[in-house]
C-alpha cells in the first residue's frame, strides 16, 4: 500500500530540498585586476582559481576579472575594503601615499637577488606588510613576485652607462623612484603603462622604463630600437579579500584559499623567471638590440640611484620605513 503524504509533510521536504540546493551553491570570489589575459599573472590566477576549486570541491568559485572590468587599477582598494568586490590584486606601489612601506622593494637593486624574493613569502617584512594591509582595511592573502628585470629603452643611442641618462627624457614611475633617475641626470615622466608606445613613437619621451615582459607585450620594438636590460625594481601583485567576507568563509574554505596562496606564490618564481627570458629572446627576434648589464655597470647605477631612492622613501615612511628597510635586509 502506498503512503499518502499530509500536504505540511511535502511542504516541508519542499523547503528542505530547496535549503539544500542554496547550501549547495558555491562561494563566489571575484577578483578585479589591471593586467591582459596574455599578462603571466593571469596564468598564475588561472592556476590560482583551479586550485582552490579542487581543494574546496567546488565550494568556492574564483572569478577573474583583469584589464579593469571590475574596477579601475586606484579603485581595487576601496572597493574590497567596501565588500563591493570580494578580493583583487595590486601591484604593491599602487598604495602611494595611503601605505607607503610597500614601495620598499623598488629601492634600486635592494631586492634583485633571486634567493631573497623567494624567501620572501614566509618572512617577517611580509608579515609587517600584511599587518600595514590590515590596518587599512583588507585581508592579505598572497604575494606574487612579478617582475625583477626592468628594461630601459632607447631610439638613438643604447642607455648603458649612468652618463648615458643626461638629458634623457624617459618614462618614470612615481616620484620616489624618479628620485633616482634624476640623480642620474634624466628627466623622467610619469605616465600609464598603456600611454607610453604613443608617447616613444611621437617622441614626447626619449626613453622607456618597464618590466622586459611587458616591453615586449607593449611592441616597444617597433619604436624603439635598444633596450638595456637589469635587475632594478622588483615588483609584486598581492592578493587582498574584504575581512568581513573572509571571516564568513568557513574554516576549510580559508584553510584551502591560503594553501592554494602559498602554492601560487612559489609557482610565480619560476613562471616569471621564465617569461622574462623568453621576452628577452623575442625583443631580439623583433630586432631590438638587447643588452644585458654587467655586475659592474649594475654597480654603477646602483652607487647613483639607490641612495636618492632610499632617501626619498625614508622621506615617505618616516614611520615603518626604518622597519621595513631593517626586514628586507635580514632576508
Amino acid at each position: 500500500m502506498i503512503p499518502i503524504l499530509s500536504p505540511r509533510f511535502l511542504a516541508a521536504a519542499a523547503a528542505l530540498a530547496f535549503a539544500a540546493g542554496v547550501s549547495a551553491q558555491p562561494v563566489v570570489m571575484r577578483i578585479s585586476h589591471q593586467v591582459p589575459p596574455a599578462h603571466h599573472m593571469t596564468k598564475m590566477l588561472e592556476g590560482f582559481a583551479a586550485d582552490v576549486k579542487a581543494r574546496t570541491q567546488g565550494g568556492v568559485d574564483v572569478q577573474i576579472f583583469g584589464s579593469e572590468q571590475l574596477a579601475k587599477a586606484a579603485e581595487n582598494f576601496p572597493q574590497v575594503a567596501r565588500g563591493t568586490i570580494e578580493a583583487a590584486m595590486s601591484v604593491n606601489p599602487q598604495w602611494g601615499k595611503t601605505i607607503p612601506e610597500m614601495s620598499a622593494t623598488l629601492i634600486p637593486y635592494a631586492m634583485s637577488d633571486l634567493e631573497r624574493i623567494k624567501r620572501f613569502p614566509t618572512s617577517e617584512a611580509r608579515k609587517f606588510l600584511d599587518a600595514k594591509l590590515e590596518q587599512r582595511g583588507v585581508h592579505s592573502i598572497a604575494w606574487l613576485y612579478i617582475t625583477r628585470q626592468t628594461i630601459i629603452t632607447s631610439s638613438k643611442q643604447p642607455i648603458i652607462n649612468v652618463g648615458d641618462f643626461k638629458g634623457v627624457k624617459i618614462r618614470g614611475l612615481n616620484t620616489m623612484t624618479d628620485a633616482g633617475l634624476v640623480a642620474a641626470g634624466a628627466a623622467p615622466s610619469a605616465m600609464a603603462g598603456s600611454e607610453v608606445y604613443q608617447a616613444l613613437q611621437s617622441g614626447v619621451l626619449d626613453a622607456g622604463l618597464t618590466d622586459v615582459s611587458a616591453a615586449f607585450s607593449r611592441k616597444y620594438f617597433e619604436v624603439q630600437k635598444y633596450g638595456t636590460v637589469g635587475p632594478i625594481y622588483t615588483i609584486y601583485f598581492h592578493l587582498y579579500v574584504n575581512p568581513a567576507w573572509w571571516a564568513k568563509l568557513k574554516p576549510e574554505y580559508r584553510q584551502a584559499i591560503e594553501a592554494a596562496g602559498a602554492k601560487a606564490e612559489a609557482d610565480a618564481i619560476g613562471i616569471t623567471e621564465a617569461t622574462a627570458d623568453a621576452a628577452i629572446r623575442d625583443l631580439q627576434a623583433k630586432g631590438m638590440a638587447i643588452h644585458l648589464q654587467t655586475p659592474a655597470e649594475q654597480a654603477a647605477w646602483r652607487a647613483v640611484m639607490e641612495p636618492a631612492v632610499r632617501d626619498a622613501f625614508l622621506k615617505s615612511a618616516p614611520e615603518g620605513g626604518p622597519k621595513i628597510l631593517e626586514l628586507l635586509g635580514k632576508l
